[in-house]
């Protein structure tokens, strides 16, 4: 069973007048005298499995046998390399908005997006429409060849962590699906969006999504990259990579990183990450102003406002 969404292509005015038209006619109140009883202490666990022996899977590995791979599945690899700034993720989740699936930093409205995170794993091979969907039979364990297992075990341990140690039956199902061209992107986004309510919500709790992709994600917006007009919008650079490859402050308190956020200014940050390149985005479904995202163990809602902020579409 295959699910797509439909794609309809519209113009930038007609997205920014329909986008104005919204604001106006809804504001920012999802549900006219709503108040957020959210706990005032935020007590998350971001610690992340062992990675070692991927890694040193990975550096045996020839140049051809790594091509194949990033081919395949975009630049995941890069994530086992990548090390979390606990203190960070966890300063992030006490400005989490649940109802709204962003987060707000003192004035400023932030989310990661499907767009951003396509651009950061480099996953190009896939049909852009075509959505992760369980299938309703359980589906058996296939043998898998030498770079299906290392790519089977990435997403298991590194972007849907959600018992240490352990590859969930959930992650089995979501990578058959994959070989059939579907886009893990949404559900990527899905899960971190869950797992940084559910810790907001209840005041602690393992954060469960991919660390390592939302540490890159929010540094990525105070990324000042050197000869930006070369690395903008270039098919040949490679965020992950040059993320890797590029000193960041180390030992940083999760106080500090609270006060940055706190304080936080339009100037302060870039909306508009400068490795993103051009392309269609995913802004609203049907006649809704909200997107469905389907993660793995549930679904979660999407705000396309925010989206098209941070496209420089304000």
């Amino acid at each position: 069973m295959e699910e797509s969404i439909t794609q309809i292509t519209e113009k930038n005015a007609v997205v920014r007048d329909w986008s104005l038209k919204t604001q106006r006619e809804k504001g920012d109140s999802l549900v006219e005298g709503c108040v957020a009883n959210l706990p005032e202490q935020i007590t998350a666990n971001v610690r992340q499995n062992n990675l070692e022996d991927l890694v040193r899977v990975w550096d045996q590995w020839a140049s051809d046998t790594r091509g194949i791979f990033t081919e395949r599945f975009g630049d995941i690899a890069h994530l086992i390399t990548i090390r979390v700034d606990e203190q960070l993720i966890q300063a992030m989740v006490r400005f989490w908005d649940p109802a709204y699936q962003c987060f707000t930093f003192n004035q400023e409205d932030m989310t990661p997006t499907i767009e951003e995170y396509a651009a950061l794993l480099r996953i190009d091979n896939v049909q852009i429409g075509k959505i992760y969907l369980k299938e309703p039979k359980p589906m058996t364990f296939k043998k898998k060849l030498k770079v299906n297992l290392f790519a089977l075990a990435i997403y298991g341990l590194v972007i849907f962590p959600k018992v240490l140690g352990h590859l969930e039956v959930a992650v089995f199902d979501f990578f058959e699906r994959l070989k059939q061209g579907v886009n893990p992107v949404p559900t990527i986004l899905a899960e971190t969006f869950r797992s940084l309510s559910t810790c907001r919500r209840v005041g602690k709790g393992r954060f469960i999504g991919c660390a390592q992709l939302l540490n890159v994600w929010i540094l990525s917006h105070f990324w000042k990259v050197e000869r930006t007009p070369f690395h903008m919008f270039s098919k040949v650079f490679y965020p992950l990579e040059a993320y890797v490859k590029k000193e960041w402050p180390k030992e940083v308190t999760e106080q500090h990183w609270v006060s940055v956020f706190q304080n936080l200014r339009v100037e302060d940050i870039t909306w508009r990450a400068p490795w993103i390149r051009p392309s269609v985005l995913l802004y609203k479904f049907g006649s809704q102003d909200w997107v469905p995202l389907l993660g793995l163990w549930g679904g979660v809602g999407y705000a396309p406002l925010l989206v098209q902020r941070q496209f420089s579409s304000r």
